[in-house]
Parts: structure tokens; sequence; C-alpha cells
């Protein structure tokens, strides 16, 4: 696998903004350095059985048997007003939310339902295998996530033993923003299912990185470290779109054990 150094560059983002219909400038197999040490990586394609349990993961999402948040939003790139479908869900632990009402965390209603068992079998077998794949790419880096998980997320609001919550996101762009609610030192997986679509790829202005999240595509990155957002995503066809699916670790659940 390649070796990158990311060296810092300067740049106008800021939080909130929307991310320009960059185009990507890293397309190969490659970990992520910073002054030599790993910091992520990037596979363009996953391997089985990873890939095998994110194809059956993104098929079960796309289906009415996952509980899934709707709305309607223009794609995102500049011009554009078509609107496309985006949705998502959330799996695993919901941190706590004091000001709406709900003091303790709780675990996501969507495992409540019998009809979601397949996509959350998946889930968290293509969790599984992205820590192997993270101890087998960057060992140091799998031990720096596990050691930060095991100390700041109670068993019991663990998500595939080292992660607290997954998240997909169906066509959504995401604004430039920094994950300052994860756990320092955790790492963020990204896999990625599309079809029949364009952009939809992760910037890093710190880097002037723009990574292709191509189909069956997975980027392993700390997200608390670095802005970063998602360029506009533009299906080519009615039905075209782009599906991530993302472990994470909030550090919210730190005091409920």
């Amino acid at each position: 696998m390649k070796i990158i150094e990311l060296l810092k560059e300067p740049h106008g983002s800021k939080v909130g903004h929307k991310c320009d219909n960059l185009k990507p400038n890293l397309f190969e197999d490659a970990i992520f350095t910073e002054n030599g040490v790993p910091v992520g990586f990037y596979i363009r394609s996953l391997p089985k059985p990873a890939s095998q349990y994110l194809a059956i993961a993104n098929k079960e999402f796309r289906t009415k048997k996952v509980p899934k948040s709707a709305m309607n939003r223009s794609s995102g790139e500049t011009g554009v007003t078509e609107k496309v479908q985006q949705y998502s869900t959330i799996i695993g632990s919901v941190q706590p939310r004091p000001h709406m009402g709900r003091p303790e965390p709780r675990v996501s209603s969507v495992h409540q339902k019998k009809s979601a068992r397949t996509f959350i079998k998946a889930m968290i077998l293509l969790a599984q295998e992205s820590l192997k794949l993270i101890k087998k790419h960057t060992p140091d880096l799998y031990e720096e996530h596990v050691n930060a998980v095991s100390k700041s997320i109670p068993e019991k609001w663990r998500f595939a033993e080292y992660f607290s919550s997954s998240i997909s996101n169906f066509n959504i762009a995401a604004s430039y923003h920094r994950d300052a609610g994860n756990v320092t030192n955790s790492l963020n997986v990204i896999c990625t299912k599309r079809w029949m679509s364009s952009g939809g790829n992760l910037s890093i202005p710190d880097y002037g990185v723009v990574i292709d999240q191509c189909d069956n595509s997975m980027i392993v990155y700390p997200a608390w470290r670095n802005l970063h957002g998602v360029t506009p995503i533009v299906p080519h066809k009615e039905d075209g779109y782009r599906n991530s699916l993302i472990f994470y670790s909030l550090k919210a659940f730190a005091n409920h054990g």
C-alpha cells in the first residue's frame, strides 16, 4: 500500500461552509501519514468478506425494512436546483440530549424493529471486518483506537465491540465540520456504495486532499482531528445514489456506565 505524507496548506474553509464541487485527487490504496506517523488509510476496493457485508447492508438499508429519517433537499451543487432523496439511519448507541428531555443515552430504536435485523447484523459484521483491516494495515492506530474506546465508552454502549454507533447517510453531502464529539484517538470508518452518481467525495482542506469515495471503497480517518466535508452528490439517473455507511465512537457515554 502506498504511503502518502499529508502536508498542511492554507485554505479558507470554515465550519458550516458547503464543499465546492472539487474533483478527487486521491484514487489509489494508501496509508496517510503526518510527520511520518500513520493517521489513516484508504482502500479503493474492499476485499471479501467486508465487501459482501457492505453489499448486504446497503441493499437492506434501501428497503422499507429499515426505518429512516427522510428529507428532500437540493443536491448541493451550485446552480443545480433539482431535488434528490436523502435519508439517514443511526444504529448502535445514541448519545444523551438533556436539552431535548433525554438525559440518558439509549440504544437506537431501529434495534427494536425485527425487519431491520439483517441490516444490523450485516453492519456489525462489516464493522468487525473493518477493525481487522485497521489492525492489518496500521497496527499502531488499531491499538490507539481500541485503547481510546475501551477507556472512554462502557461496554454496554459499544457497537461491534470498539465503536459506539453507526450512521448511514444516503445522498447526503455534509458541509465542512469537525467531529468534536468523537473520542480522541478513535477512528471513523466510512464505507461507500454508489450507483450512477458523481461527487460525494471526502474533502480534507487542511491537506488539500479530496478522496475518491468510489463504490465499495473504505476510508479510515480520525474525524475529530481535522475539518472535513462531502462534495456535492449528483445522480445521473433518477435512482442514482451515493450511500455512506459510517462507524464512529462518541465520548458522551463516558459517565454512563
